[in-house]
């Protein structure tokens, strides 16, 4: 039976390691502030938990990623396979690298690519790092979705960041222009004209958008100063409008011939 350890048993390590022990895996965990889930092998510290584990899951935080190598250090057996599952920076992955260098403790980047909840070790994992072969042969055997890529340890987190600017950019700019909308009496219209918007995305759209926004640089950028103007005088601090000003004005004045 395979033992696998769960550092962090929070919304995402709880319910990955909720799955893992109804697969049949022999899970043992710790978390300093969470009751660990029923069939979960509760354990003092983190050293602990990893002593007799055949794979470490570290789910706690970007913060913690290092210092949860650091106090498993003592009792980290050779051959164990380290999984970082937070979303750290490459910087910070890479870090784990040094750390267990000379150890032969493979480390594997898992870049989470949807939120856990609801999914749990369901949740769609983009993997990569020396051990990333042997981890998605693990958990695809508890019913995970794991996809390899390859290349070194900080190449899967680099991907989900990436796209992150995004979808969380996106995420921030509908949250400012519907406060602006609600402000000024036109929310629903707003909301509407938002989702009309997007239904209407298709495999040019993004062709679309970067052209675009080249070519019209320099009156675009005299549009989000005003809309960022206006988002100030409704109450509403214009902080993605005027994120948007600021590169606009840039891509102006480096495409305008001197």
């Amino acid at each position: 039976m395979t033992r696998i350890a769960v550092l962090g048993l929070g919304e995402a390590g709880g319910e990955i390691a909720r799955d893992l022990v109804a697969a049949g895996a022999d899970v043992r965990g710790h978390d300093p502030l969470v009751v660990p889930p029923d069939g979960v092998d509760p354990r003092s510290d983190d050293a602990d938990a990893v002593r007799d584990a055949d794979l470490v899951l570290s789910v706690n935080s970007a913060h913690d990623a290092l210092s949860a190598v650091d106090g498993s250090l003592p009792a980290l057996a050779p051959g164990t396979i380290w999984a970082d599952l937070n979303t750290a920076s490459p910087r910070v992955k890479l870090g784990l690298v040094e750390r267990l260098a000379g150890r032969d403790v493979p480390v594997v980047d898992v870049a989470l690519m949807a939120p856990v909840p609801g999914k749990g070790v369901r949740t769609p994992m983009l993997v990569s790092g020396g051990g990333a072969v042997r981890y998605a042969e693990i958990m695809t055997g508890f019913g995970a979705d794991v996809t390899v890529l390859p290349g070194p340890v900080g190449e899967a987190i680099s991907r989900k960041l990436l796209r992150s600017v995004f979808y969380k950019g996106l995420a921030a700019a509908v949250l400012e222009a519907l406060a602006g909308a609600e402000a000024a009496g036109c929310a629903s219209w707003l909301h509407g004209d938002i989702s009309a918007e997007l239904v209407g995305f298709d495999e040019h759209t993004i062709t679309r958008l970067v052209s675009g926004t080249h070519r019209h640089a320099r009156r675009r950028a005299d549009e989000m100063a005003a809309a960022s103007e206006q988002l100030s005088e409704l109450g509403v601090r214009p902080l993605v409008a005027a994120a948007a000003r600021d590169l606009l004005v840039e891509l102006r004045d480096r495409e305008t011939p001197s």
